[in-house]
């Protein structure tokens, strides 16, 4: 025994593993035996990292998890408030999961073959990774979207992967947006698949199979809460499906914008900003009013609990992710930290840990208003075309000194 001690301590491992453990109780990760894993591999020059594969969308998923802890309220209650960073899917977004699992899925079902289109209707996060996935299978892909500003980072993405992008008329909303992909499709069968997001059960399947699991395994099974905005449903359909089998307790929260809260029975009131939610209609996955058996994923009642929030919150929450954790998130997570930190104070939730999707990078929305004002500081700042005058002084310019108008 004394020469195997003498052996490891000759080896550094006694070092390396009680440097390891300290670390760890310093950090306190979800799973204690996996991050000592990972600081004991880096020690010894062999990190955990994936081996090189042949296949890109094979990257989609497995996104990290990572705790909050500057932006949560004075007087939380919650054990614990952790963010899945869906933007580190290679397509920017949540979208990528089920953009990959609809073409793959049509592939086996025989729906899509070589040399047809696949078409969407999206607000732009599914259309960038359709636009992304068919690149890389080798499809055409045309990608539809409603012709409004916030679409400017959305619609040259979608361009630069080779999709052609068909912009629908605003004032319509998501029925005309609907009605236009259906009228291409209807056009000509053979030719166009229809990914048809909203209504195809491989949307919620994805979540399902990978999303909820990996839920589950970030956080040891100790998940309480599951806190995401509704876009087609296919999120909290599958995911939260998946949450509720593994434990029934756990509570899952739907965020709708407050002007358009139709799943509680509510009429839209007018236009929102929180991107990628609220289309001002009940969702095929949450909303339907049956629910046939041959469509698992159709279950109004894996919700909770409806939650809302503004315009104006999901933008202050948005930002206060940015510059109090770092963490740069659209408007819809902006919503969802906004509704988890206000849960976070409620007797209930105490001892509670809480999961809230980041479902995209935001830098994917700077023609938002959420970037309004830095915006219009840039321009000033950048002026065009710039001072080339050789005797002006080094510095022409410092944010600090900057007085918005």
């Amino acid at each position: 025994m004394t020469d195997g001690r003498a052996y490891l301590e000759a080896q550094g491992v006694q070092e390396a593993l009680s440097e390891a453990v300290s670390t760890c109780l310093r950090d306190r990760p979800v799973n204690a035996l996996a991050y000592i894993a990972g600081l004991i591999a880096a020690k010894a020059g062999t990190p955990a990292l994936p081996p090189p594969t042949a296949d890109y969308l094979s990257t989609v998923g497995n996104t990290p998890m990572v705790q909050l802890k500057k932006m949560l309220p004075e007087g939380c209650k919650a054990k614990a408030v952790y963010v899945k960073l869906e933007m580190q899917n290679p397509g920017g977004s949540i979208k990528d999961r089920i953009a990959k699992n609809m073409l793959e899925e049509a592939e086996k079902a025989g729906k899509l073959k070589p040399g047809m289109t696949v078409v969407e209707g999206t607000s732009g996060n599914t259309g960038i990774g359709l636009a992304m996935a068919c690149a890389a299978k080798g499809y055409k892909c045309i990608i539809m979207m409603p012709q409004v500003p916030p679409m400017f980072e959305r619609y040259i993405i979608a361009r630069q992967f080779g999709a052609e992008v068909i912009l629908t008329a605003p004032a319509k909303g998501f029925g005309g947006l609907l009605g236009a992909f259906k009228a291409l499709i209807d056009s000509d069968p053979s030719k166009y698949f229809g990914a048809n997001q909203f209504y195809n059960g491989n949307n919620p399947a994805a979540h399902y199979a990978a999303t909820g699991p990996e839920i589950w395994s970030q956080t040891s099974g100790e998940i309480d809460v599951f806190i995401h905005g509704v876009g087609t449903g296919g999120t909290i359909g599958g995911a939260g499906k998946y949450l509720k089998e593994k434990k029934p307790s756990v509570k899952i929260v739907a965020i709708e914008p407050s002007n358009s809260r139709v799943h509680v029975g509510e009429q839209p009131d007018g236009p929102h900003s929180i991107v990628g939610i609220g289309a001002g209609v009940k969702t095929h996955f949450l909303g339907a009013d049956e629910i046939p058996l041959e469509e698992p994923f159709v279950n109004p009642a894996v919700v909770d609990e409806w939650a809302h929030c503004s315009s104006a919150d999901a933008i202050v929450y948005a930002a206060k992710a940015c510059q109090e954790e770092g963490m740069m998130v659209g408007p819809s997570a902006g919503a969802a930290l906004k509704v988890a930190c206000d849960l976070t104070l409620k007797d209930e939730y105490a001892g509670k840990t809480i999961v809230v999707v980041q479902p995209s990078h935001g830098i994917r929305y700077v023609n938002h208003p959420m970037w309004a004002a830095v915006k219009k500081e840039a321009t000033a700042a950048l002026p065009a075309p710039p001072n080339m005058d050789k005797e002006c002084p080094d510095v022409l310019w410092k944010s600090s000194d900057y007085t918005p108008e």
